[in-house]
């Protein structure tokens, strides 16, 4: 083993003042951890931009669970080979691809490109 991946055999421990965090080498955290260590780690002091960092993190949390969702009607909608079914589910995807686009977590454009290239899927199908 190389003498520098030796040193880091033991568990993470990352003192905070008085509090003290020891966590597993291997073990993966779940997002909202990792955030809240990175919160403890690189804190700020000033009371606005604390709680910027807290709007910041449930945005980023909405976002992605939206942007997700979006992504698997999409997927669903693209792996449809029935005419009726896609033609029902279109524009409740577009709908959701232009909600994206409005609350700037998708470009414009690219909510716009991918409409389109739905609809011509949508029009393919027999």
């Amino acid at each position: 083993m190389h003498p520098e991946n030796e040193k880091r055999k033991g568990p993470f421990v990352y003192r905070l003042g008085r509090q003290i965090f020891i966590l597993k080498r291997g073990v993966r955290l779940s997002y909202g951890l990792r955030f809240f260590l990175y919160l403890l780690l690189a804190m700020a002091n000033i009371k606005s931009a604390i709680k910027r960092i807290r709007q910041d993190q449930k945005r980023r949390l909405h976002n992605r669970y939206y942007a997700r969702t979006t992504r698997s009607a999409v997927k669903a909608l693209r792996n449809t080979t029935d005419k009726a079914a896609a033609t029902a589910l279109l524009p409740k995807v577009s709908g959701m691809l232009d909600k994206l686009a409005k609350i700037s977590v998708l470009h414009k454009n690219k909510a716009a490109n991918l409409k389109s290239s739905l609809a011509l899927h949508v029009n393919k199908l027999a």
